[in-house]
């Protein structure tokens, strides 16, 4: 008997795709939330007494100034608007990503697989994901003028309207959907180096994670610096557009002006992407070995209700459509093995 690939059980659910990308998306902006008030503080241009330096200098003369809990203002705008972005986010990649292979099952097709599936997921991603990153982003600015989530929206509504949510979307698009189809094309890439046999291996998740989130944050960098200054509209630094917010980074920059916050950026997204693959792989795991257990149990009961019990191999195998899969009575870690006759 040997161990059976996780990736391949029977049912591929969307619920459970929705459910694990959601708790992946939470703990990702969560436990990275403070590294991400430093970036977005190190790529303004016109940081105050609180930008300027280093990653540790910003975070701790954020915190001496302004006090402890400041890196993490904002973090609610994240919590609401990342869980339902990533439960989209992740159950439309696995779900385009299955019907793009199973019609274009040769395998040089596949990293332009991943790449197509990632820019079509991340558009639904960011059309939910955009108002949360404008709201962050405001909070997380020096001096910033608002007290709190709900004072920030309804400001935000009464002064610029509904357009403000939305003012840097085809920046965001711009620099997502090439960062997006980059990282899953890392990451599957480092997922066929470190982990070829596709099965659940939390330290292969975490180092094609973090590998695909560095690779992408550093190529993307200087279109996140003009998404942060369309998002923040500082006085005296307001863009109308994604080409005048490339002129005004430039002018005042020059070419280094793109890459500024690279490196808050990169340390971000290495940990950020890490956490968030070895969350949804987890939670897929775990969702989905409970759903198994379940079908077992029901093929259990109805084989010894209508069957004689030296012939349950032979149904349980007709019933999972031949694969043979079901549960090791004795196993402690709940892993799925195969059966061959």
């Amino acid at each position: 008997m040997n161990i059976e690939d996780y990736e391949s059980l029977p049912t591929t659910s969307v619920g459970v795709n929705m459910t694990a990308g959601a708790f992946a998306g939470i703990m990702e902006h969560c436990i990275m939330y403070p590294v991400d008030s430093v970036k977005t503080r190190m790529q303004s241009l016109i940081p105050g007494p609180g930008g300027g330096g280093g990653i540790g200098n910003v975070l701790l003369r954020m915190v001496r100034q302004e006090g402890l809990l400041r890196p993490f203002r904002g973090m609610g705008a994240m919590v609401a608007g990342a869980g339902p972005a990533h439960a989209l986010y992740f159950s439309c990649y696995e779900f385009l990503k299955d019907k793009f292979m199973s019609s274009k099952p040769h395998s040089q097709f596949n990293h332009l697989v991943y790449g197509a599936a990632g820019c079509v997921s991340t558009i639904l991603h960011d059309g939910v994901m955009n108002p949360a990153e404008v709201i962050k982003q405001r909070l997380q600015m020096y001096n910033s003028p608002y007290r709190n989530v709900i004072s920030c929206i309804k400001l935000v509504y009464k002064r610029e309207g509904v357009y403000a949510f939305y003012r840097s979307y085809t920046t965001q698009l711009a620099m997502n959907v090439p960062f997006q189809s980059i990282h899953f094309i890392a990451y599957e890439f480092a997922q066929s180096m470190t982990n070829p046999d596709h099965s659940y291996s939390p330290q292969a998740h975490m180092i094609s994670g973090a590998m695909a989130g560095a690779i992408a944050a550093g190529l993307t960098t200087p279109l996140d610096v003009c998404k942060t200054l369309l998002n923040t509209q500082q006085d005296g630094m307001k863009a109308r557009g994604m080409i005048d917010a490339v002129k005004k980074v430039y002018r005042l920059g020059g070419v280094k002006g793109f890459c500024r916050g690279m490196n808050a950026r990169v340390l971000y997204q290495m940990p950020a992407t890490a956490i968030c693959w070895t969350s949804y792989e987890f939670f897929k795991y775990i969702l989905r070995s409970k759903q198994e257990d379940g079908l077992s149990k029901d093929v259990d009961e109805n084989s010894l209700s209508g069957i004689n019990q030296n012939q349950l191999p032979t149904s349980r195998s007709s019933t999972f459509q031949g694969t043979g899969l079901y549960f090791q009575n004795n196993a402690h870690t709940g892993v799925l093995i195969k059966a061959r006759s």
